[in-house]
């Protein structure tokens, strides 16, 4: 019996997933979007001040040029009256998403602790899974409400309900049964503005979030990660949600960056963001790098491979035995158990690097 609801459960969600994959090519959806990566040494402060983003070029911004209202109250966006600009980055060797979200608003609606506040909806599905996320796009539709919230939504995907600004009130809703994603260690906000309710102004804020390809209702423990690398692709969606009028029981807009409303529960349509490499204009013409993988401990035999930058001609290791390498992903075996100096030479047309790793290599 459990077999066979199984079973069932992963036939309707491949459905689903096929059905959404689908949609999105008959509607031909070719924009992918860039994600610029910060150099380590100018990872931006969260203070809601949007300087140290001046170094990110212009074509990393996404503008109300890329958005549409798909609750139909507007045939295109009036500058006038929303106007709204965000960029995504992140830093090698960090699994954080880092935002900087600059909107001005001709009437910000913020007063209310409840949902009604102007809003920014963050869709994040980091590994691409795709598919349903919230407890009522379940495939098993006889699975209690509470049962699917707890088990399912926001697992695999995560949904921000931003508060643009939060006053009085958490700066985000994490709409699901994860809300400890949204404190340190895991997220970090801040805003500048200077307005109040029912006013018009500027707001900029600045966050980062940790996304996840499992974060359960149980806590961090056993929560994973997603793993941000150069080059990969990772889902993205969102939507500026703008009230325009404190008494009014709903928006006045829906700027979705999808061209599908439902983007907020199906991860399938959110849209391909990469994450780019760094500039070369952080990096020196030449840059010694390098790893390591023991291969078989009772033979000491370790593997080195070179991770360098720029266009290099030679390889010379010191393994830190009296013996050295001309190769470039050389293979060593230590003749005694010892902690090892390794360095790592190099050289190229635009000079020369070296890189070397301190008691990093133990063998025994």
């Amino acid at each position: 019996m459990c077999w066979n609801k199984l079973s069932s459960g992963l036939l309707m969600l491949g459905l689903i997933l096929f059905q959404g994959a689908t949609t999105l090519l008959a509607q031909d959806e070719t924009r992918e979007f860039k994600v610029f990566q910060f150099p380590a040494d100018k990872i931006p402060v969260i203070d809601g001040k949007s300087g140290d983003w001046d170094l990110v070029p212009h074509s990393y911004t996404v503008g109300m040029d890329q958005l549409w209202d798909d609750s139909k109250k507007h045939n295109n966006a009036d500058q006038r009256n929303l106007d709204v600009k965000v960029k995504v980055a992140w830093v090698n060797g960090l699994n954080r998403l880092y935002f900087l979200y600059e909107a001005y608003d001709d009437y910000w609606d913020f007063s209310h602790p409840g949902l009604h506040n102007d809003t920014f909806e963050l869709i994040v599905d980091a590994d691409q899974s795709g598919g349903p996320f919230i407890d009522r796009f379940h495939p098993n539709k006889s699975l209690d409400s509470l049962d699917a919230y707890f088990s399912f939504h926001g697992v695999h995907a995560q949904n921000y309900h931003i508060f643009t600004p939060a006053v009085g009130k958490d700066w985000t809703l994490v709409w699901g049964s994860q809300p400890w994603i949204k404190e340190l260690p895991y997220a970090n906000a801040a805003y500048d503005f200077n307005f109040k309710p029912g006013q018009k102004g500027k707001l900029t804020m600045e966050f980062w979030i940790t996304p996840f390809d499992y974060a359960g209702a149980e806590g961090p423990s056993r929560a994973v990660e997603s793993v941000l690398t150069e080059n990969k692709n990772i889902g993205l969606c969102w939507a500026v949600i703008d009230y325009d009028d404190v008494d009014a029981k709903s928006h006045n807009g829906f700027w979705n960056l999808s061209k599908e409303h439902t983007m907020y529960g199906n991860a399938s349509y959110s849209l391909p963001f990469k994450l780019m490499p760094l500039e070369s204009r952080f990096r020196r013409p030449l840059e010694a790098n390098w790893s390591f993988k023991i291969l078989n401990s009772e033979e000491r035999s370790v593997a080195f491979k070179d991770e360098s930058y720029g266009e290099i001609q030679s390889w010379r290791w010191d393994f830190g035995d009296q013996t050295s390498s001309t190769e470039q992903n050389p293979v060593h075996r230590y003749k005694n158990r010892g902690k090892y100096v390794v360095t790592l030479y190099i050289k190229g047309p635009r000079g020369e690097d070296r890189r070397a790793k301190v008691w990093d290599v133990v063998v025994r």
